[in-house]
């Protein structure tokens, strides 16, 4: 149904505020990397088969159990990212200022899952800690933050819950819809916002829905069969599977994006691009796993 046609539905919106401990990393230069801590627990990854305008690569759903660890509030900004490409090298040269959308509280995009891994690497020789990109599971499970709805503000999302398109978008004769479900049409701000803008999840976690999409440590696979259940990264070096060279090279990313539908903004959407790629709207959040972390 055309944009101008559709129905409109006045969305209730209940915002609470959350007053939540965060563990701040101190990076140098008055810049700090705020972490939350994601409690220990079990939950469904996935989407179940019934879910609107679900994916076949999300299932199957399958219970997945996970230790507790820290998780970066936000994406990674430009003055985090410039802070710790000062760092000593590990592997690979860090470009300090790479995003397309200039701003220090913005997230950094334009950041290929190789330059993610080298921001961690640094982190962690810095801090001795271990900071690492979270695992798939991870990501879902602390943007889910105990909610099983399409997303984790509910059964549907606004724009003044989320920087994504809220409009429709024709692209090569097909129609991507700017509303989920029964929600209505809003703004398409056509570019990063900055982050925390919007509301975060009940574990304070901001930005899990759209903004940039962020890398996450797995390998990509076309479905869930076989996937591990302990909450770690899904990685061809540790299965038995035999992978074609796309594969490993390919790395699965999560949340959607300002320039993406409502659709791809979903708990369960799962994406992948090659580890060299780089776009405006690809970023990414560290996680900071034991034996440890944070004392």
């Amino acid at each position: 149904m055309p944009q101008a046609d559709r129905p409109l539905h006045r969305l209730v919106i209940r915002k609470r505020r959350l007053d939540l401990p965060s563990y701040l990393e101190d990076l140098g230069s008055g810049v700090t990397l705020a972490l939350r801590p994601i409690p220990a627990g079990r939950f469904r990854m996935g989407s179940p088969e019934d879910e609107l305008e679900n994916y076949e690569d999300e299932q199957p759903q399958h219970e997945v159990r996970l230790e507790k660890f820290f998780l970066g509030k936000y994406p990674v900004t430009q003055a985090q990212w410039r802070t710790v490409a000062g760092y000593p090298q590990i592997e690979a040269e860090l470009d300090p200022d790479p995003a397309n959308f200039k701003g220090d509280n913005r997230p950094v995009e334009q950041v290929n899952w190789d330059a993610a891994r080298e921001f961690c690497q640094r982190l962690s020789a810095r801090t001795r800690k271990d900071y690492r990109l979270p695992s798939e599971a991870q990501w879902e499970y602390a943007c889910r933050a105990g909610t099983t709805t399409p997303f984790h503000f509910g059964e549907t999302l606004s724009d003044v819950l989320a920087n994504y398109r809220a409009q429709d978008w024709e692209y090569e004769g097909k129609t991507y819809p700017g509303v989920y479900g029964r929600g209505a049409y809003g703004k398409f701000r056509e570019e990063t916002t900055t982050v925390g803008d919007f509301p975060g999840n009940r574990w304070g976690l901001h930005d899990m829905h759209g903004n940039v999409w962020e890398w996450c440590a797995d390998d990509w696979h076309e479905s869930y069969d076989g996937a591990p259940t302990d909450g770690s990264a899904w990685l061809y070096e540790n299965s038995t599977e035999i992978a074609e060279e796309s594969s490993t090279e390919n790395k699965v990313l999560r949340g959607g994006s300002w320039v993406g539908n409502p659709r791809v903004c979903r708990s369960a959407v799962r994406d992948d691009f090659s580890r060299a790629y780089r776009y405006f709207n690809l970023g990414f959040r560290v996680c900071c796993v034991p034996p440890r972390i944070l004392r």
